[in-house]
């Protein structure tokens, strides 16, 4: 699993990785932030996007006392100014953005069969346990056993067995019905 972040241009941190982020404008909502952040800072647009958590650290910005709220958004699609990172090895980033990451992979590990339309942005409209396997295991860190996982996603709303694939072992596949 991985995030996106961008090479900032400007002090502090001028060439260094950082999250996308932007001032809040005036009568702005967060959501629109984060949709505007995502789109200037790395040209990536999302459909479904969230708050997880805000980091008030008062040094976290050499600038002065900053709040920062962190926002978890799935892709459409690829851009070029975007470097792609894994989400357990953030690296080293500009401000105190890879501890943000660090801080918040247990949070987005956790909405994952917990938030419907952060699953089904995640997962697809349509997939194996093969895949729910791959990506919990991402998130989280420990592969879970492949029937409980079965179990697990009989549970989240709105999401149904969708019969077996082929192959090996014939997987579960799993789907979301059409929306209305």
């Amino acid at each position: 699993m991985e995030f996106a972040t961008y090479r900032r241009t400007t002090e502090p941190f001028d060439g260094r990785y950082a999250l996308p982020g932007v001032l809040l404008l005036e009568g702005e909502r967060l959501e629109a932030a984060g949709r505007r952040a995502l789109q200037t800072k790395t040209g990536l647009t999302t459909s479904t996007i969230g708050q997880l958590v805000l980091f008030d650290e008062p040094s976290r910005d050499p600038r002065g006392a900053t709040l920062s709220a962190t926002l978890w958004a799935v892709a459409d699609a690829d851009s070029p100014t975007v470097a792609w990172r894994p989400i357990a090895d953030p690296g080293t980033l500009a401000f105190d953005h890879a501890e943000i990451v660090s801080f918040c992979q247990p949070m987005i590990a956790g909405l994952l069969w917990n938030d419907v339309p952060f699953t089904r942005a995640l997962m697809g409209e349509r997939f194996t346990v093969g895949d729910a396997l791959s990506v919990t295991t991402a998130l989280g860190g420990d592969m879970p056993d492949r029937g409980n996982l079965n179990k697990k996603l009989a549970t989240v709303p709105g999401l149904r067995h969708a019969g077996f694939g082929p192959g090996r072992g014939r997987p579960s596949l799993w789907e979301w019905p059409a929306e209305s």
